[in-house]
């Protein structure tokens, strides 16, 4: 019978997918194995990497005959930063493009086929699109011929395709992501700065929402602190403070184009989010010129990233849109 790893792609792909999960534990050994096997699947199958050396993570790159790098840059709390991840990613990637995704996400052919029928159009860009969440507690039978089928309906199912300020992936056009700040993974705004870094110089936000179901294997927070408590923590506020004034945070839904069955089509909510938004802080309009100011001076100093006891002595909160 033919086993996960010994599907093989005849075409080279121009994506590399890389991720760092968590260790393989419990249910969180299912759902990742689940989904990471998924991108193995993908015709042509991407480049991927895993970085990290949480328990599981070199065993399953073997079994997959995946590329494994387990050094990655991690804060006093040790906690991945972004900035060294993506750094290392883009450093070993040999393909155009390259894409980080969370390592709980399935993915099934359509995504390829999106990401074939985008990627020639615009010279910058980022690719992102909600997710659907399931409940799935077993192991995907990928030598069965329907299991994309079977999960999918599973997703219909469950009926819960999230809104736009949750980001599971992005994938985007190589130096597009070069000299990122320095932001804690997993620990909210860092995927909103994300998205307006990417418009601010130049991008295309593309949105596959409406023709990839990117399924979310739903999971609890004991691989972390719960869930309410990581909000409060200082890695949070510290990611809020580097991210700098709200208008740097943007969701799926500040996506300049939007990929349908019929083609792209341009989008315009941007400016509707941006009004909204800016209703929710009527001070801004005074403030602006000061608050800009201060951003960069302060972006000037978050190379050397603010310590917790930093952080116990400043007033700012920042502002975040949703959970990562």
């Amino acid at each position: 019978m033919e086993g996960p790893g010994d599907f093989v792609s005849v075409v080279k792909s121009d994506l590399t997918l890389f991720a760092i999960p968590k260790n393989f534990h419990g249910h969180f050994a299912t759902i990742q194995r689940n989904a990471i096997t998924s991108w193995t699947r993908l015709n042509p199958r991407p480049e991927i990497f895993l970085f990290g050396d949480e328990d599981g993570t070199a065993e399953i790159a073997g079994d997959l005959g995946i590329r494994h790098f387990p050094e990655v840059a991690r804060n006093e709390f040790n906690t991945p930063m972004i900035d060294d991840l993506f750094r290392r990613a883009e450093q070993h990637a040999t393909s155009p493009m390259i894409g980080y995704i969370n390592s709980d996400i399935v993915l099934t052919d359509e995504f390829s086929l999106a990401i074939d029928r985008l990627r020639k159009r615009h010279e910058k860009f980022m690719i992102v699109g909600r997710r659907w969440d399931v409940d799935w507690d077993q192991s995907l039978d990928f030598s069965q011929p329907g299991w994309e089928d079977s999960l999918r309906a599973a997703a219909r199912r469950a009926n819960v395709q999230r809104p736009g300020n949750y980001i599971d992936y992005f994938i985007f056009s190589r130096g597009l992501c070069d000299g990122l700040l320095p932001f804690a993974l997993g620990r909210f705004v860092h995927d909103n700065y994300l998205l307006w870094m990417a418009r601010s110089r130049g991008a295309a936000l593309l949105d596959i929402s409406p023709v990839v179901m990117a399924i979310h294997q739903n999971h609890d927070y004991s691989h972390s602190q719960a869930f309410a408590d990581v909000r409060q923590s200082p890695e949070v506020r510290r990611n809020r403070i580097i991210a700098g004034p709200w208008w740097h945070l943007y969701t799926i839904e500040d996506a300049t184009e939007i990929l349908r069955e019929d083609g792209t089509h341009r989008s315009h909510r941007h400016w509707w989010l941006m009004a909204k938004r800016l209703w929710s802080h009527p001070l801004t309009i005074f403030q602006l010129p000061w608050l800009a100011l201060l951003w960069l001076i302060s972006l000037g100093r978050s190379r050397d990233v603010p310590t917790e006891k930093d952080l116990n002595g400043s007033g700012r909160t920042g502002q975040g849109t949703g959970p990562c």
